[in-house]
């Protein structure tokens, strides 16, 4: 099951582990930046996403979750990632386990791990996710019926 974190201190440790790797980036904490000056994409077709930081060792993205909106179940096999709630309510499906994460809070989810972030509220969902390494890339989709497969088997 992933962790829940209830302070900023777990997001600040995440942040500095990448920077540790990156000190010959000279443009690594050269400007400010919010999510109006970022590269912005939008994903399964309504929520959007804005890159804070986009590397190939990590990536800081700020998205928005509409209500209802959930992903794919998926997993990754290098990246390690960090949601933490900006405002709203995260529903976490991790270890066949619903995690709600509240504003505030975090969750870790380790490499390998089957996980799918949901917004079952009425509310948008603001969150930062971050990622190490970078998570776009080794994102490897499980199929709905592999899923419920799973966790019938798990019963």
């Amino acid at each position: 099951m992933g962790h829940i974190y209830r302070s900023g201190l777990a997001l600040a440790a995440l942040l500095l582990h990448g920077a540790a790797d990156a000190r010959d980036d000279k443009t690594r904490l050269a400007y400010a930046i919010n999510k109006d000056g970022a590269d912005h994409y939008v994903w399964g077709g309504k929520n959007d996403g804005w890159y804070l930081v986009k590397r190939q060792d990590m990536t800081v993205i700020q998205e928005r979750m509409v209500s209802g909106g959930e992903e794919v179940a998926h997993y990754h096999k290098k990246a390690r990632q960090f949601f933490y709630v900006l405002s709203g309510e995260l529903v976490m499906e991790a270890d066949d386990y619903s995690n709600v994460v509240k504003a505030g809070e975090g969750i870790e989810i380790e490499p390998g791990k089957v996980h799918q972030a949901r917004n079952p509220s009425g509310a948008p969902l603001e969150m930062l996710v971050i990622s190490f390494p970078n998570s776009h890339a080794d994102l490897v989709e499980i199929k709905p019926a592999r899923r419920e497969t799973r966790l019938a088997q798990a019963d």
